[in-house]
């Protein structure tokens, strides 16, 4: 390593120390302190003119200080004629925020990554980003090292049936990091997903304001109209039979006689459907339907469907052949968790008492009898998801969709801890009498922890659970509650990110394993001053 020089920052020593002494080097000598009045200051005491300078410097609880800390000691050693800078980041701050999640929020990684520019940073090396786009972020090349193959090789080592388990991702989000080490295992992986929008304050569309203002005045609650709409339907044309002579038909009737324009006003008035027709047959053009050459398949009944599921095994016990079923499908288990723990299916839901003494859209009952409707809810006649969604939530839109269909995880933190929300929760996957590895970048709030590792336990009847992050960051009591949660068997991290003792001292037992990235870090730091190639360090090796 003649020509390089490694500096490390107040973040993460023991990490730099361990580097070093995997490089056979002692660290830059540089002073680093603060003025009396909060301001950073960066001395450093090593030449470094015309070599590969190499800052390593992490986050940690001290984000804010730790980046100005990193952005000062770039500046300084750019100015010190340094060859090359290169920022090794282990964990990238402010990596969460790095999408746009409100209409006058901030893209604060690419603002990071901007100020590394501008201070002066050659090439960066990191962890496990949160999301492998923000590599785009950066006007220097990006090394994005992975800690999978060393969380591989702790659980070839470390779990004895592990060719039997399951890696499960917690949330939607987290999906592709899954598959990539089941793919690298050669296991079977799955998926939980919490639904955070259902809760007991649904309403259904004919319960909309538009039908309550309906049944108040009851001028539309006769049975002959339901009747009528009954015998339109069935007499409905399907669409196979209908042919170009429709509109000629239509031409045909009278010019005089003309038909009110609103439904309401035609069933207010009296006027009665013609024989045969209905809402949708009207809506759609004849001429726009283009016949297909073969015919439609017939609708299957459950004779014809059982008939045919008969008829299917018969053959294949004659050939022998193995048929395709669709058993993977039917691996979905559904469940109810209230703040966070799994419940049984008939205890008490909080979210359905907060709304069974009160009106339609969890409106409080009201003294008056004849309240108005407001009007902001008379705006839509069949759709309801504008008014019912929350609007302050990053997720709301203003026609019911969402502006990201990957979930927060914040959001999902404070929707299971919510006492007076119930969630309910979706496990895909067989992980019966298996061993499951739930797997995410990073470890920073216990309830989504927790939630997949009770759902998997007790819904899915899985034997063991192991957690999985390459960033352990513990935010709060996050890992005492995980230490204390009895179906969580193991929790492996990396350190990637500083844990201070007093965090270290919450974790009882044996459950935490922390897999040291020395090595890795090292050999990046090795392959980078000689121009080798990175791409052995993505590798798995037994």
């Amino acid at each position: 390593m003649r020509g390089a020089i490694v500096f490390s920052g107040s973040s993460h020593p023991k990490l730099v120390e361990g580097m070093c002494d995997r490089l056979g080097m002692k660290p830059g000598s540089a002073t680093l302190g603060k003025f009396k009045n909060g301001e950073t200051s960066v001395a450093i005491h090593t030449s470094i003119r015309n070599k590969d300078v190499f800052i390593v410097q992490s986050g940690s609880e001290k984000i804010n200080d730790s980046l100005m800390e990193l952005l000062i000691m770039i500046s300084a050693c750019k100015g010190g004629s340094a060859k090359s800078v290169t920022a090794v980041m282990p964990y990238f701050p402010y990596s969460r925020q790095s999408k746009k999640k409100q209409h006058r929020g901030a893209i604060t990684a690419r603002m990071v990554a901007n100020l590394l520019h501008i201070a002066g940073v050659n090439h960066v090396m990191t962890i496990d980003l949160h999301a492998s786009q923000m590599q785009g972020f950066f006007k220097c090349p990006v090394d994005n090292l992975v800690a999978e193959p060393l969380l591989a090789r702790w659980i070839r080592v470390n779990v004895p049936n592990w060719r039997e388990a399951v890696v499960v991702s917690k949330n939607p989000g987290g999906t592709k990091r899954v598959t990539s080490l089941a793919d690298a295992l050669k296991l079977s992986f799955g998926i939980v997903t919490t639904d955070r929008r259902r809760t007991g304050t649904l309403v259904h569309w004919n319960e909309s304001a538009m039908f309550e203002q309906l049944r108040l005045d009851g001028a539309y609650e006769t049975p002959d109209l339901a009747q009528a709409a009954l015998d339109a339907d069935a007499d409905s044309t399907p669409i196979s039979k209908m042919n170009m002579d429709a509109k000629a038909e239509a031409c045909k009737s009278s010019p005089k006689t003309r038909t009110p324009a609103n439904a309401l006003q035609r069933r207010a008035n009296g006027w009665s459907e013609p024989s045969g027709s209905h809402p949708l047959s009207k809506s759609m053009r004849t001429s726009s339907i283009i016949e297909p050459e073969a015919p439609l398949e017939p609708i299957r009944t459950d004779v014809a469907n059982n008939k045919g599921e008969e008829h299917a095994e018969q053959s294949a016990d004659e050939s022998g052949a193995e048929e395709y079923t669709d058993e993977r499908a039917r691996n979905v288990i559904h469940g109810r968790l209230v703040q966070g723990h799994i419940v049984e299916d008939e205890q008490f839901s909080p979210s359905m008492s907060a709304t069974s003494h009160s009106t339609w859209r969890n409106r409080p009952p009201s003294d008056a009898d004849n309240d108005d409707i407001p009007s902001h809810m008379m705006s839509s006649f069949i759709s309801t998801a504008s008014s019912t969604r929350n609007k302050d939530t990053e997720h709301s839109h203003t026609l019911g969709g969402t502006y990201d269909a990957a979930v927060s995880s914040e959001d999902e933190e404070e929707d299971l801890k919510n006492p007076e929300l119930e969630t309910m929760v979706t496990l895909v996957g067989n992980v019966k009498d298996r061993p499951v590895f739930i797997v995410d970048d990073m470890m920073d709030k216990s309830a989504s922890w927790i939630a997949a590792a009770e759902t998997v336990v007790k819904r899915g009847g899985a034997t063991k659970v192991y957690c999985f992050a390459t960033h352990g960051i513990f935010g709060g009591d996050c890992l005492e509650e995980m230490s204390s949660c009895d179906v969580i068997d193991k929790i492996v991290i990396t350190n990637a990110f500083p844990i201070p003792e007093h965090k270290l001292a919450q974790a009882k037992g044996d459950k935490l394993v922390v897999i040291n990235v020395d090595n890795l870090l090292a050999e990046a730091v090795r392959r980078n001053h000689h121009g080798e190639s990175m791409s052995q360090l993505f590798l798995h090796y037994d």
